[in-house]
């Protein structure tokens, strides 16, 4: 007898969601950065335990929102709540009950009427177990979860009893991915957010949001290696100064890191070729959209 099914992480922006999506997973799977909103699309990843397979679905962080972008992620967000067998609400343990999950709270009911919900308190290390205690009283008291746990996805703490449980809540059925498989993104999009990753953690305060990169082509070669050749779109031509760096030493740097990361996650050898391109609108052109696995349409007010 196997189980099979999906399991959405949801929270607000930095709550470690994909943190404990690669933990699970056993592979970097999922963009992870000290930035908020960087997860944009819904990544799955596909862990086995025992006689089960769960999927992860790990959606961008639930905040209010104010462009097209963040109501298409938010629309992502919940659209992968309401999909999942279980539902996996992740509270920082030291930001304990904020008014973003107060929200949250106040929309479960109806956003995920019917699946059963969870609640992981993360980060317990932060804090000490007489608060950690409170929030938990709290947060039960603000909505029935059906189980709590308290975990560090970071350092591993309490999420082999989380998986223990997930595992059992999987209805019966065969596997809905290969048992070999890490993630249903396509390796484009996978090479991809890579590269993001890259540029937000060396661009640190100056662009984060207002970039994208897409892989334009993925050559397999003779040789065995691929070569990928990917875009960064900007939306000023200021920003692409900044990405380029003096004397192109930023995307040098950006591109070296995220051809080794590729690499590795591939087990191959990758000639990652980047070119920043200005495009003042790319925040309100559908095909970003979907490049990024989001609903244009959800973007809408």
């Amino acid at each position: 007898m196997t189980r099979a099914g999906f399991v959405a992480l949801i929270g607000e922006p930095n709550a470690g969601k994909s943190t404990l999506l690669n933990r699970m997973v056993g592979a970097k799977v999922s963009i992870v950065t000290h930035k908020v909103q960087t997860t944009r699309a819904r990544i799955r990843g596909v862990a086995m335990h025992g006689d089960a397979q769960v999927v992860f679905v790990d959606t961008p962080g639930l905040f209010r929102p104010r462009r097209r972008l963040d109501r298409a992620m938010v629309a992502a967000a919940w659209g992968g709540a309401a999909d999942a067998d279980v539902v996996l609400l992740l509270v920082e343990a030291h930001r304990g009950l904020t008014d973003g999950v107060k929200e949250i709270l106040s929309a479960l009911d109806e956003r995920v009427a019917g699946r059963p919900v969870a609640l992981a308190i993360n980060k317990i290390d932060k804090v000490k177990a007489e608060s950690l205690l409170a929030l938990t009283s709290e947060l039960n008291e603000a909505h029935a979860f059906e189980k709590t746990f308290m975990i560090s996805a970071e350092r591993g703490y309490g999420t082999e009893d989380l998986m223990e449980w997930l595992a059992a809540k999987m209805p019966e059925g065969p596997f809905l991915y290969p048992e070999d498989q890490l993630a249903d993104l396509p390796l484009r999009m996978i090479a991809a957010e890579m590269t993001r990753e890259k540029l937000t953690l060396r661009l640190h305060q100056e662009l984060p949001y207002e970039l994208t990169v897409e892989t334009e082509s993925w050559e397999e070669r003779k040789d065995g290696s691929a070569r990928v050749d990917q875009i960064v779109y900007v939306a000023r031509d200021g920003h692409k100064g900044i990405v380029l760096g003096g004397g192109g030493e930023t995307i040098k740097a950006v591109s070296k890191a995220a051809r080794e990361e590729l690499q590795e996650f591939l087990g191959r050898k990758v000639h990652l070729f980047l070119t920043v391109k200005v495009r003042p609108n790319w925040l309100d052109e559908a095909e970003r959209y979907s490049e990024m696995g989001l609903d244009f349409k959800d973007g809408g007010a």
